[in-house]
């Protein structure tokens, strides 16, 4: 065993069943774990960092978490007036897809490993998908099907046809509506809007509001009610996540699909206007959230910590468009993000401890075009290839406090978690014979926080070991890329953590490198 490894004596390992605790269920009882935490005045550094590393997410959040990849539709009126950002003034009879197909839409989506998908039920300009009984200005006084027709119940039908979960973008900002810039007016006329989504489509997974927000009619600022938006979704769906403008997933800052290099769930806020009784409530965050800029580089760090008021898991969704628009304009047809840029994109965002949202907008016939969907087989395919074989698989796993190495951690019915009380830690793992690899795979069991600050992973060239990856936050998954390098053993040194590091799973895998004896 390597002196590194003998010179922490406080690493030990435990076996759990596949993604779930089971009898070990003892480990999360340990502690309170809520996805908020209270920060009382003058609490010291060390007892903040102790109770930023024991927030976890919500049920609802570590599932979402779990997705990795979603989609987006961005598909209404835009589509057919080659526009990005409607000014709610185009004749509705416009909208007027010939063959709407949204099975096609959840199929491909679905093929390219989606698991939830969002569509944009009204976007900026005020048209609504579905045949809303608060305004004509919808699909019910459009062509398409002689207005009787309802683009949201067909999306909602594919999706539960195909086992996909169920997303609605429902934005705030409406440049159509009268009542936009009337304040109280217009947010009864939102709440209505909203309350007919969630109640009449059966189950849905996450509600997306935009941030938008412009003058209306009256030339006055619409002011958002984001306190009554929360309580009916909260109210009619009570298992949705919000994201955005909201406490449960933030942006993550741009449109690229590019995450930060360290991007951490776990972020101040201050809660010190909560009573005790709103700290026991569901959602007591939602009590004083106001919507805020959440797109700095650094959201989580210990010195963001030392002036926190308050602490909450907020992950980040990482969005993006396959075309250089968010909505169909035909110019773009030879610009769709290739297999290749999009897997790029994958280990930028997923593989940053994010969601990623990819938009794929169908067209004006109501198809996603052929091009978009090659482009995304072509990633699927990617993905497939390199993640298909874990080389870690029935390797030796060493550490400091079993006598003997054992192996197989990696097989489907197992999982393994290192847990270390000290801020330096290290596992080495052993393959049956040297292999080539350049890609690295960390996951952190999040269901107990948040923690692993610095790593960083070794191989042994025969003489000595050597390093080929360097990170900071981990989370629920971080994936780097290096240069090729052949080696039989591997070691990851987890340098810096808060508390315990959670190191949930390990893969080491081969992006076109033949490993063939």
């Amino acid at each position: 065993m390597t002196a590194a490894i003998k010179n922490n004596s406080k690493i030990f390992l435990l076996l759990i069943l596949s993604f779930s605790f089971g009898s070990n269920s003892a480990l999360l009882a340990q502690i309170e774990r809520k996805n908020f935490a209270i920060i009382n005045p003058g609490e010291s550094i060390e007892s903040i960092i102790e109770k930023a590393a024991n927030v976890v997410p919500s049920k609802e959040q570590y599932a979402w978490q779990k997705m990795e990849f979603i989609s987006f539709i961005h598909f209404g009126m835009n589509t057919f007036t080659n526009k990005e950002w409607g000014d709610g003034t185009d004749d509705p009879k416009v909208f007027n897809p010939t063959r709407l197909d949204t099975r096609q839409w959840i199929r491909i989506l679905k093929n390219a490993g989606a698991k939830l998908v969002i569509l944009t039920a009204k976007h900026h300009d005020g048209f609504c998908l579905w045949p809303s009984k608060f305004t004509d200005y919808s699909v019910k006084t459009s062509l398409w099907k002689n207005g009787k027709g309802d683009v949201v119940r067909e999306f909602v039908n594919a999706c539960n046809e195909f086992g996909l979960k169920v997303g609605i973008y429902l934005s705030p900002w409406d440049r159509h509506e009268k009542s936009y810039g009337d304040s109280p007016r217009y947010n009864e006329y939102f709440t209505n809007l909203l309350t007919e989504l969630l109640s009449n489509y059966g189950k849905i997974s996450e509600v997306w509001f935009d941030g938008a927000c412009g003058e209306g009619p009256n030339g006055k600022k619409q002011i958002y009610d984001w306190q009554q938006y929360y309580r009916v979704v909260r109210k009619l769906q009570p298992n949705a996540l919000i994201f955005g403008m909201a406490t449960d997933i933030r942006w993550v800052g741009t449109e690229t699909g590019i995450g930060r290099e360290t991007e951490w769930n776990v972020i101040p806020i201050d809660l010190t206007s909560l009573n005790k009784e709103e700290y026991n409530s569901v959602h007591p965050v939602d009590l004083i959230y106001n919507p805020k800029d959440y797109t700095e580089n650094d959201l989580g760090s210990r010195e963001k910590l030392t002036t926190a008021k308050g602490l909450f898991w907020y992950p980040a969704e990482t969005d993006v468009s396959i075309r250089p628009g968010w909505f169909y304009h035909e110019k773009e047809d030879d610009k769709v993000k290739t297999p290749e840029e999009l897997t790029n994109i994958y280990f930028n965002s997923v593989g940053r401890n994010g969601v990623l949202l990819l938009n794929v907008p169908p067209n004006k016939m109501g198809l996603i075009s052929s091009n978009d969907e090659k482009n995304l087989i072509g990633f699927k395919k990617n993905l497939n290839a390199i993640f298909k074989n874990n080389l870690l698989e029935n390797s030796q796993v060493k550490t400091n406090l079993w006598k003997k190495s054992f192996k197989g951690v990696f097989s489907n019915k197992k999982t393994i978690s290192c847990l270390q009380k000290d801020n330096f830690s290290v596992i080495e793992f052993e393959m049956v014979y040297p292999k080539s690899f350049n890609v690295v795979m960390l996951q952190e069991e999040i269901q107990l926080g948040q923690r692993i600050e610095k790593f960083r992973v070794d191989y042994w060239n025969d003489k000595e070991w050597n390093e080929c990856a360097r990170g900071t936050t981990v989370g629920f998954k971080r994936l780097i890329k290096f240069s090729p390098v052949k080696a039989k053993k591997i070691r990851i040194v987890v340098e810096q953590s808060r508390l315990n590091a959670t190191i949930k799973n390990v893969g080491l895998f081969s992006e076109s490198i033949n490993n063939a004896l």
